[in-house]
């Protein structure tokens, strides 16, 4: 690989990290902890449908020791993050219900104001296509952020 070559990797490598990622768990961390729950931070829950590992943002710790999963999306701007999330959706449902009971509940959480379908999503637009959907709530990073600091997750 030429100079030139691998200086082209690193800017593009760069400019794919963002670190929107680690900002948005770090937001939503204090929340987390007034409410009441204790937490683990890029936590491998095992292996995604169709391969590969599975890591979660966040695992909050109830009282009972049920762990309830968050899954953290940022889209700043228009772009494909929304495509994701009916896989991210279905793949929180499928760990759920894996888990045999360790897992009570899913989060995917949608921040940033990139945004095209987030009222689709928040609003339950995927509820008719997900057979269980009851074991994954789609929220607004602001929707979240009360329940959570309320202990209602």
């Amino acid at each position: 690989m030429s100079q030139s070559e691998i200086i082209k990797t690193e800017v593009r490598e760069k400019v794919r990290d963002t670190g929107t990622g680690k900002i948005l768990e770090r937001m939503i961390l204090p929340a987390i902890a007034a409410g009441g729950y204790s937490y683990k931070t890029q936590c491998h829950i095992g292996e995604r449908f169709g391969g590969g590992k599975h890591i979660i943002d966040v695992v909050a710790v109830q009282a009972d020791w049920k762990e309830i999963l968050i899954s953290l999306k940022w889209q700043q701007v228009g772009g494909t993050a929304e495509q994701k999330v009916p896989f991210e959706a279905i793949c929180l449902t499928e760990a759920v219900l894996n888990s045999s009971g360790r897992y009570s509940k899913a989060y995917l959480v949608l921040g940033g104001e990139g945004w095209k379908l987030r009222d689709f999503f928040t609003n339950g637009g995927l509820h008719k296509h997900l057979t269980h959907s009851d074991f994954v709530t789609i929220l607004t990073l602001e929707s979240f952020l009360a329940a959570a600091m309320k202990g209602n997750l």
